[in-house]
């Protein structure tokens, strides 16, 4: 097998190490990829301070068509890259294509808020001592930007540091997972089509021990992480001079009010609980029912549940595949245990098979267990039973995670009430807490993280204002 190259300063490289990356459903070798050396990482990070001034001067029209050729050529080659996410991450077919095309409207979006960067204008004369002066206001880059990426969104998460780092002309030095660094590196290979000045970008899929390196680099005063909330505030603590901008875990929760439609909540919280194997930071986990409709709605929640076709990823029927490892599966399965051994009631699921965790529905779970407080990251979903919308509302912010919510129901009132008490990013009313659409702002509060991304919230996020004062002008 050939061994793929990294991106180093816009130009393929090979180190001396290299990386295997395996398919989580059946073990077979997915790629072989080279690893940087220690010398090839510095010179990545040299060149993106050494072309962050021109990279800042980039003319708009440079970075929105370069924005704009990767987002064609992510359509062009759907179906290739597709296939590589399901191989190398282990999500459905299905789902992998989805990610691509949500990769293509990134860029896309990207491109065209690129091509709405301006400055504004502030008349300063609303007092006497500022009789003719004018003030310019511009945003400019902090300056190069470190992106790290998570392994289970291996390309639109790299998307969502990569395209507002172009967009605001930043040089970016992209850490990809371990498990999962393919994709990024055929975004590399697109990357590399365009005109972008050489040092732009370089994507280094160096292990996770080697981060801290590069965190603390002072050539890149932006840190951009997605990930685990422990790794993101230890960032945190370790450069807290730096721009640091944090998306991190959460223990979503949907709330079915007595209002609700619940054949369609029963639906989409079934389907989105476990989409992605339960590996997403939205992923529906506690399920919060009010008691008049709680039997009825759990009667077509553990069907629709049992209903989901769990197997390989790589065929088309297949809507929940394997976890990104055995051991991420075994983690799951001590969870669920622990919950049960306290009294928790198994109502599906429950069971593993090497990194396949079947679809999860418990009930009765104590309020302290780990499924309940914790991220499970899985395809487990805790039903709680609570007394009506305050205990209902009371008990989602009952959470050290604030990322989003989502409420079902058909009163308006209840609607702006879920808007103004949870405490979370996002309120998705009338759907799952997991819908999220990439040009929107996106993060949390708590421990689910500092900054948004959604391309207009992260290209002000990766700059500052700058103010010029025009003096002794007639206005």
């Amino acid at each position: 097998m050939d061994v793929r190259p990294f991106w180093l300063a816009g130009r393929p490289a090979t180190g001396e190490a290299e990386l295997t990356v395996t398919n989580p459903h059946d073990g077979r070798v997915v790629a072989v990829c080279s690893v940087p050396t220690d010398g090839q990482v510095e010179e990545a990070v040299a060149a993106a301070a050494a072309v962050r001034k021109q990279a800042a001067a980039l003319p708009i029209h440079v970075r929105a068509e370069a924005l704009a050729h990767v987002s064609r050529r992510l359509a062009e080659r759907a179906d290739e890259i597709a296939a590589l996410i399901t191989a190398e991450n282990g999500k459905p077919i299905f789902w992998a294509r989805g990610e691509v095309g949500r990769a293509v409207s990134t860029f896309r979006f990207a491109a065209e808020e690129t091509r709405r960067l301006g400055g504004e204008t502030v008349r300063l004369d609303t007092e006497a001592a500022s009789a003719g002066r004018l003030a310019y206001v511009s945003r400019v880059p902090y300056g190069p930007v470190l992106g790290i990426s998570p392994f289970n969104f291996p390309l639109n998460l790299v998307a969502h540091k990569v395209a507002p780092a172009i967009a605001v002309g930043a040089p970016i030095v992209l850490k990809p997972a371990p498990a999962t660094p393919v994709s990024s590196l055929v975004l590399g290979e697109i990357l590399a089509e365009t005109d972008l000045p050489e040092g732009m970008f370089s994507v280094l899929p160096v292990p996770n021990d080697r981060a801290g390196a590069l965190v603390e680099d002072p050539r890149l005063p932006v840190v951009s992480f997605t990930g685990s909330a422990p790794v993101g505030y230890a960032i945190i603590d370790r450069v807290p001079r730096k721009h640091v901008t944090l998306e991190l875990g959460g223990n979503a929760a949907a709330v079915v009010l007595a209002d609700a439609d619940l054949d369609w909540a029963a639906s989409r919280i079934a389907l989105f609980s476990n989409y992605q194997a339960g590996q997403s930071c939205i992923a529906v986990q506690r399920v919060i029912v009010e008691a008049s409709v709680h039997d009825d709605f759990v009667a077509r929640l553990v069907p629709a549940v049992e209903a989901l076709v769990t197997g390989d990823p790589a065929d088309e029927k297949t809507q929940v595949g394997p976890l990104v490892s055995a051991e991420a599966a075994e983690r799951v399965e001590g969870w669920v245990g622990e919950a049960v051994s306290a009294g928790a009631r198994l109502l599906t699921g429950g069971t593993r098979d090497g990194s396949t965790f079947a679809p999860t529905v418990l009930a009765d779970v104590p309020a302290d267990a780990k499924v309940c407080r914790e991220e499970v990251f899985g395809p487990v979903m805790v039903v709680q039973k609570v007394s009506g919308v305050d205990e209902a509302f009371a008990t989602v912010n009952d959470s050290r995670y604030g990322l989003q919510a989502g409420v079902f129901t058909r009163s308006l009132d209840n609607a702006f009430r879920a808007n103004r008490e949870l405490e979370v990013g996002g309120v998705i009313i009338g759907d799952v807490p997991s819908y999220r659409a990439d040009q929107m702002p996106y993060g949390g509060v708590k421990d689910s993280g500092v900054g948004r991304e959604g391309l207009r919230s992260a290209i002000a996020d990766l700059t500052y204002e700058k103010v010029m004062v025009l003096t002794g002008i007639t206005l």
